[in-house]
C-alpha cells in the first residue's frame, strides 16, 4: 500500500480531475495530443504520482494514453517505466519497456533500479543488464551503480566482479557513483584487499568513498584497521565529517576502545556536530557499552532531540547498568515530551522491571497493550522473564499462552524460570510440550533442560534429553557438554560424565571445573586432584571454584600436603581473598587439626560471609573447642551477619557436647522467633540429644510431640543412644 506523503488526498484527486478534464477537452476539440506541452504534462504528472505514491492517478494517466493512442516521446516512456518501477509494479514496468519502440540506457536503468529498490534477487536485475548489453546499449554510470547496488544487497560477488570488468572496459572506474559502489561491494563481501585496491585507484577520494571503506572495515570487525585508515585521512574536511565520525564510533563501540571514542567526541565538539542526532546516539551507545553512564547522560542532555531511537538508547543504557529507577524516570520524561515508545524501549524497561516491584511490572504490561505491542515476540519474551524473576509463574505463563507466534526464545525464556527450588518439576512438561508442538530446541533449550534434570536428579529423563542432543548433532557443543557432565556427576554416573568429558573437542575452564567437582561429589578425591594437575598441564588457569573444589577433595582425605600446595597456588594466583576459597581453606585446616592456621585464614579476610563464619564455628565444634565456637557466634552477631540453619546446627552441637540445656533451648527457639528460620529434622535431633543426655526424658517426650516434622531415624537414634 502506498501512502501519500505530506499531501492531502483531496488535493491530489483534484489535480487528477484537472489533468483528465484538460486532456478530455483536447480530445473533444480534436486537438493534437502529441504536442510538446502535452507530453511534458504527462511526464510531470507521472513524476508527481511517484513522489506522492498515488498509484491510481498514474494508472489513470497511462490508461488515458492507451485509450487515445497518444504517440509518446522517449521521455514519457521512461516516466511510465519509472512510475511502475518505483511504485513496485515491476511486471507492468517490464511490459512498458517491451512496448517501447526504441529503448535506451535510461529506460533500462529505470527498471533495473526498480528491482534493486524492491530488494529482489540480484539475478533479475542482472538478467536485465545482460539483455540490455545484448541489444548493444552502452551502460552509463547510473546503470552501473544500480546494478552494483543490487550485487551489494544480495552479496553477489561473482556477478559483481563481471560488472567490475565491464566498468573497466567502458571506462567508468573513476566515476564518483560507480567507485563507491565497487568499494562497498568488495567490503561487504569480505574482500577488503580488492576494496582497498579500487579505493586507491580512484582519481578523487571524497568523503563518501572514505565512509564506505571505513564502514566496510567496521562491519567486518577490523577495528584496528578502521582506526589506522581514519588516521591516514589527510583532508580535514573529510576527517571531520560527521558521517565519518559516526562510522568510526561504531568501531569503537564494537572494540570497547573508550580512549579513541573520547578523541572522536572531542573532534565532534570542535566542529560543532555533537548535537547531530545519529552521532549523539552513537556517543550514547559508546559510553553505555563502556559503563560510563553519566557521560552518556551528559551527551543525551545536550542533544535536545525528539527521536524515539535516541531516547530508547539512553533508557537501555540505564537499564543495562542497573540504574533502573533512572530508566523509569527517563521513560516518564519521554512520555511527557509527547514521544511514543517503540518495542525496544518497552523491552528495555521490562528487563529491569523485576527490580522495581510487582506494581511497575504490571504498569509495563499495561503499556504493552496501550501501544499495541502485545504481539511483539521480543517484548513478550522480556515480560515472561520479568514475571518469572518475581516468581509470578501464572502471569508469565499467561503471557506465553497469549503469544500467537512463539519462537524458540519464548520457550527458552519460560524454561529458564523453572530453575528455582520448588519449581524444577514444572520445567520438564514445558520441554515435552515444546517437542510435541514441533519446535526445534536450541543450545540454550538443551542446557536449561539438562540443568533441570540435574536439579531433580532425574537421570532417566536426562538420558532421553541426551539422546535428542546426539540426534541434533550438538553433543560436541562445549556448553551442552559441560551441562551433561554436571548432570551425570550429580546423578552419580561418573563413567558417563567421564565419557562425555573425554569426547569433547574443546574444553574450557568451566568444563574442567565441572568434572573436578563431579569427582569430589562422588568421593573420588584422588581423581579430582589428578584432573586438576592435568588441567594445569594443558594450560588452563584454575579459578576460585576450581581451587575450592580441589581443597574440598584434600579436606575429605585429610591430605594436608596437597592442601598446602593449593594454598600456595591460591596466594600466587590472587584467589586467596575470595570467600569461597577461604572457606575451603578453613575447612581443610580444621579437618586436619590445624585450627590455628584456620584462624589465620579467617582473620586475614577483609570480609566474612555467613558461610565463612559457619565453617569456623563448625570446625571449633568438631575440635571440641565449644567456648571458642560460642565466642565466634557472638562476634558474628555483633558484626550484623545473619546466621542460617547451618550456623544454628553448629551452635546446637556445641551446646550438646557442653551440656548447655538452657542455652541450647534459647538458641533453638531463637531460630524461628528472632531469625525466621524453620528448624529442620537435624535441629530437632540435636535438641532431643541435648535433653536426653541430661536424663530429661519427660521433656524429650513432650518436645517430640510438639515437633512440626515427623521424627526420623536420627531422632530415634539420639533417644536410644542415651538410653543405652
Amino acid at each position: 500500500m502506498y501512502l501519500i506523503k505530506n499531501r492531502p488526498i483531496k488535493s491530489v484527486s483534484y489535480k487528477l480531475l484537472n489533468t483528465t478534464s484538460y486532456l478530455t477537452e483536447k480530445v473533444k476539440n480534436n486537438e493534437v495530443l502529441e504536442t510538446k506541452q502535452t507530453l511534458q504534462l504527462f511526464s510531470k504528472e507521472l513524476k508527481s504520482c511517484v513522489l506522492s505514491g498515488f498509484v491510481k492517478k498514474g494508472k489513470g494517466i497511462h490508461g488515458f494514453i492507451l485509450k487515445c493512442g497518444v504517440v509518446l516521446d522517449p521521455h514519457v516512456w521512461v516516466s511510465l517505466i519509472n512510475f511502475y518501477a518505483k511504485c513496485g509494479f515491476l511486471s507492468c514496468g517490464r511490459k512498458v519497456l517491451d512496448q517501447m519502440p526504441k529503448r535506451d540506457v535510461v529506460s533500462w536503468t529505470a527498471l533495473i533500479s526498480g528491482y534493486v529498490n524492491e530488494g529482489l534477487e540480484c539475478g533479475r536485475g542482472g538478467n536485465l543488464f545482460r539483455e540490455m548489453r545484448r541489444e548493444g546499449i552502452r551502460p552509463n554510470e547510473f546503470c552501473f551503480s544500480s546494478v552494483l547496488k543490487g550485487c551489494v544487497i544480495k552479496l553477489d560477488l561473482r556477478f559483481g566482479v563481471q560488472v567490475h570488468n565491464e566498468v573497466i572496459k567502458v571506462g567508468f572506474l573513476g566515476d564518483g557513483f560507480v567507485g563507491p559502489c565497487l568499494v562497498d561491494l568488495y567490503a561487504k563481501c569480505g574482500e577488503l584487499v580488492n576494496a582497498v585496491e579500487v579505493f586507491y585507484s580512484m582519481p578523487e577520494r571524497n568523503a563518501v568513498l572514505w565512509n564506505v571503506l571505513l564502514n566496510g572495515y567496521t562491519e567486518l570487525g577490523e577495528i584496528t584497521e578502521t582506526l589506522k585508515l581514519f588516521c591516514s585521512v589527510n583532508e580535514p574536511e573529510i576527517k571531520f565529517n560527521k558521517f565519518t565520525l559516526c562510522t568510526v564510533l561504531k568501531g569503537c563501540v564494537k572494540s570497547g576502545d573508550l580512549t579513541t571514542g573520547q578523541v572522536l567526541h572531542c573532534i565532534a565538539l570542535k566542529i560543532g556536530c555533537e548535537s547531530a542526532e545519529f552521532l549523539g546516539c552513537s556517543l550514547v551507545d559508546m559510553y553505555s557499552k563502556c559503563g560510563l553512564v553519566d557521560d552518556a547522560l551528559l551527551v543525551f542532555s545536550n542533544l535536545k532531540c525528539d527521536d524515539t531511537v535516541t531516547w530508547s538508547a539512553m533508557i537501555d543504557c540505564l537499564a543495562q547498568n542497573e540504574r533502573e529507577y533512572e530508566a523509569a524516570e527517563l521513560f516518564s520524561s519521554m512520555k511527557r515530551a509527547g514521544l511514543s515508545p517503540n518495542q525496544y524501549t518497552v523491552a528495555s524497561l521490562a528487563s529491569v522491571a523485576t527490580r522495581l516491584g510487582v506494581l511497575y511490572c504490571k504498569t509495563i504490561h499495561a503499556y504493552v497493550y496501550k501501544y499495541g505491542f502485545e504481539t511483539d515476540n521480543v517484548i513478550c519474551n522480556a515480560m515472561i522473564t520479568m514475571y518469572l524473576g518475581l516468581g509470578l509463574f501464572k502471569d508469565s505463563y499467561h503471557v506465553f499462552s497469549g503469544m500467537s507466534h512463539r519462537d524458540v526464545v519464548s520457550w527458552n525464556s519460560l524454561l529458564s524460570g523453572f530453575n528455582n527450588k520448588g519449581t524444577f518439576d514444572q520445567g520438564i512438561p514445558i520441554f515435552k510440550r515444546m517437542l510435541v508442538e514441533g519446535y526445534t530446541p536450541s543450545t540454550s533449550t538443551y542446557i536449561s533442560t539438562v540443568e533441570l534434570c540435574s536439579s531433580l536428579a532425574d537421570i532417566n529423563f536426562g538420558r532421553q534429553v541426551h539422546a535428542y542432543i546426539i540426534k541434533d548433532s550438538l553433543s560436541n557443543d562445549n556448553n551442552i557438554g559441560t551441562a551433561l557432565v554436571h548432570m551425570y556427576a550429580k546423578c552419580s554416573c561418573m563413567e558417563d560424565a567421564e565419557g562425555i568429558f573425554n569426547r569433547l573437542y574443546t574444553k574450557d575452564l568451566i568444563t574442567w571445573t565441572a568434572i573436578i567437582a563431579g569427582y569430589v561429589e562422588n568421593s573420588q578425591e584422588e581423581k579430582a586432584i589428578e584432573c586438576f594437575c592435568q588441567m594445569q598441564k594443558e594450560g588452563f588457569i584454575p579459578n576460585e571454584f576450581t581451587i575450592s573444589s580441589c581443597l574440598k577433595a584434600c579436606s575429605r582425605i585429610a591430605s594436608l600436603v596437597n592442601g598446602r600446595s593449593l594454598h600456595s597456588y591460591a596466594i600466587k594466583s590472587g584467589n586467596l581473598g575470595d570467600v569461597v576459597v577461604a572457606s575451603a581453606l578453613v575447612e581443610l585446616y580444621g579437618k586436619c587439626g590445624s585450627i590455628e592456621e584456620a584462624e589465620l585464614i579467617f582473620s586475614g579476610m577483609e570480609s566474612h560471609d555467613t558461610v565463612l563464619w559457619n565453617t569456623l564455628i563448625c570446625k571449633y565444634a568438631n575440635c571440641g573447642q565449644g567456648e571458642k565456637a560460642l565466642e565466634v557466634f557472638i562476634n558474628m552477631l555483633d558484626k550484623c551477619v545473619s546466621p542460617d540453619g547451618v550456623t544454628f546446627l553448629g551452635i546446637l552441637s556445641v551446646c550438646r557436647y557442653m551440656g548447655l540445656v538452657e542455652e541450647g533451648r534459647k538458641i533453638f527457639y531463637a531460630m524461628s522467633d528472632a531469625y525466621g528460620i524453620i528448624p529442620s529434622i537435624k535441629h530437632y535431633a540435636c535438641m532431643v540429644d541435648i535433653l536426653a543426655r541430661l536424663g530429661r526424658h519427660g521433656e524429650v517426650e513432650s518436645f517430640i510431640q510438639q515437633m512440626n516434622v515427623a521424627p526420623d531415624a536420627s531422632v530415634q537414634k539420639s533417644i536410644l543412644g542415651v538410653c543405652s
